[in-house]
């Protein structure tokens, strides 16, 4: 199972090379006044310098983002490796940079796969909000949303399996799978990732094409303009017979909120 990181350089602080993968997969371009909560996760490269972005989060308040717990953990992992960019539709380039001061993993992350993936990551510096640059909404506690429901994905991960990261802002729009089905069909993998209440699957079922990908991991999968989820996990790219994982938030939300207070 992969979780939906990419790499932008070889050897980026705390990540191995065969571990990570996930970004938008048949979607298009948009910008960011349409998601002005988004906003880029960028990794300092360990032996390069170079930073480029990774992941993706969510804006909370103008001091945190909500991402995935994968982009913000490893042997490496240093806080002083981890910025964010908001308000810029272009990777890497545009917007305004803040760095981070931490992480709040949430506490069950790594007792059973990808359960718990999700981070709380308070910046160094206040984000100053303006028309691309605004807190999003998160969904209420123990919210549960029916199968089959549209959702949205946005990020700047790549295009196909194993292909290049966008180079601008990108969504798409998926529907929700029924939970107990999606757990069905990963175990059938020979080496199955583990399903649980606390996550989302999402996609078009035995269609596949679109999906998050390599790149999109921290970011947001919307209900509307709520952030329902945040981008986690899966068996490759837009797989027909295996939906896209992300975390779901209504879990997590009295957690979040108290966090980020």
């Amino acid at each position: 199972m992969a979780a939906r990181l990419v790499l932008t350089l070889a050897l980026v602080a705390g990540v191995s090379a065969g571990t990570f993968n996930h970004r938008i997969v048949g979607g298009q371009p948009t910008s960011i006044e349409n998601y002005p909560s988004i906003v880029q996760v960028d990794f300092l490269g360990v032996f390069s310098g170079v930073w480029g972005q990774s992941c993706a989060a969510n804006i909370l308040n103008s001091r945190y983002v909500l991402s995935a717990a994968h982009c913000f953990e490893g042997i490496l992992y240093s806080p002083s490796n981890r910025r964010i960019r908001a308000g810029s539709t272009n990777r890497n380039t545009g917007g305004v940079l803040a760095y981070v001061t931490r992480e709040y993993n949430h506490p069950t992350y790594g007792q059973n796969g990808f359960d718990g993936d999700i981070s709380v990551i308070l910046l160094t510096t206040a984000l100053t909000y303006n028309p691309v640059i605004q807190p999003g909404t998160i969904i209420a506690q123990n919210t549960q949303l029916p199968d089959n429901v549209p959702v949205v994905h946005a990020g700047w991960g790549a295009t196909s399996q194993g292909g290049l990261a966008s180079s601008v802002l990108l969504d798409v729009t998926i529907y929700t799978v029924n939970n107990d089905l999606c757990k069905e069909r990963y175990l059938t993998l020979p080496n199955p990732g583990i399903v649980t209440p606390n996550m989302i699957c999402a996609g078009i079922l035995d269609v596949g094409g679109k999906d998050a990908c390599q790149g999109d991991s921290g970011g947001p999968l919307y209900f509307g303009d709520i952030i329902i989820g945040v981008v986690s996990w899966g068996h490759g790219c837009a797989n027909e017979t295996f939906p896209g994982i992300s975390t779901a938030v209504s879990p997590y939300t009295d957690w979040i909120v108290a966090t980020a207070s």
